[in-house]
């Protein structure tokens, strides 16, 4: 598989960014440069599996990547009349990078630095197959399938919205961007390739718009360097992802990584400033919340300092669940509670 060549330039960022604020094991650094690693996403070098392949670029901590991604149907999709069909696959992904130093057991933090949506058209479909209401392989039903759709819709960058165009009435309305990354994710564990479509434990199709601009993922490394993938660019879209898809598009996004070494989390963890967030992916979606809220707990007991009964009894109060979609093979909950809440973080 053809690759692109990575150029690497250094620019001035003042003050380094104050990645993983308020962690324990990582404080914000200043300096007077960061690395930028550039890297062009093409059809002929995305990948549409996680797995420990070979890597498109090499990252230090703290280097930046600035990169893009394609949309779910490779930007195959740009006008009525094209079909679902033309997509070369589902979700292809940008990547993936290695970071140096990444050993199993270790956590890798990605800063999401600034996201733009790159195009001036976002796409909307319904398949047969796929979407909460329609008969699946998992839920299959005795009515005939929902038929196909697609929906464009044009992305007003001065505005910061997109529009809904109704294809059975005149009815438009505009809707505001939020744009975050369908699909962020590392290599699995086990030397298991997992399709871009599936969300798990080495995060993959979360459709959480909690990967968006001013927020740190973290996840598990399970192999060496991590290799991070990136795909699925979303302006915008309802909790639950229910009829399949966001508004989908390419997107240019810049991210930084860093590394929390010798500490091991077990699923994909999201942070600002003002709250921490753990997320659960399963089915069914009870499970995904109790993976979600387990992890929480631990989070809060582990960082905060409160016993794993009393976080319990304090989430019970205060938490805040989001449903990020139920249309995947694994379903996805993420659990947050805000920091205002919570003791002071150990040092």
């Amino acid at each position: 598989m053809r690759t692109s060549r990575p150029q690497t330039i250094n620019v001035f960022v003042g003050l380094f960014l104050a990645l993983l604020t308020g962690s324990p094991r990582m404080t914000a650094q200043s300096g007077p440069a960061a690395n930028v690693v550039k890297y062009q996403g093409t059809l002929n070098n995305v990948k549409y599996v996680y797995a420990t392949v070979a890597p498109v670029a090499h990252l230090k901590p703290g280097d930046i990547v600035d990169t893009n991604t394609l949309d779910c149907f490779g930007d195959a999709i740009k006008k009525p009349g094209d079909t679902l069909s033309m997509a070369p696959g589902d979700n292809p992904l940008t990547g993936p990078f290695f970071i140096e130093g990444a050993e199993p057991g270790d956590t890798l933090a990605v800063k999401i630095l600034d996201l733009q949506v790159n195009g001036d058209q976002g796409v909307g479909a319904l398949g047969p197959g796929f979407g909460a209401l329609n008969a699946t392989n998992y839920t299959p039903m005795l009515n005939p399938a929902l038929p196909e759709k697609i929906w464009f819709y044009p992305i007003d960058h001065a505005t910061n919205t997109a529009t809904f165009q109704a294809l059975d009435s005149k009815f438009s309305v505009k809707i505001p961007l939020h744009p975050f990354l369908g699909c962020i994710g590392v290599a699995p564990a086990g030397g298991e390739a997992r399709s871009s479509i599936v969300p798990a434990e080495f995060g993959g199709n979360m459709d959480a718009p909690e990967a968006s601009v001013g927020n740190t993922v973290y996840f598990p490394v399970n192999v060496k360097g991590g290799l991070l993938y990136l795909g699925d660019g979303h302006a915008a879209m309802g909790d639950g992802e229910v009829a399949g898809a966001a508004i989908e598009v390419p997107l240019r996004a810049r991210v930084q990584v860093e590394l929390i070494k010798g500490h091991k989390i077990n699923w994909p963890r999201f942070e600002n400033e003002q709250a921490i967030m753990a997320v659960g992916a399963y089915r069914p979606v009870d499970d995904a919340l109790r993976i979600a809220f387990t992890e929480l707990v631990a989070w809060i007991h582990e960082d905060y300092g409160l016993s794993d009964l009393d976080a319990y009894e304090l989430l019970g109060k205060v938490a805040k669940i989001h449903l990020t979609e139920m249309v995947d093979p694994n379903y996805v909950v993420v659990a947050a509670v805000e920091k205002k809440y919570l003791p002071a973080r150990k040092k």
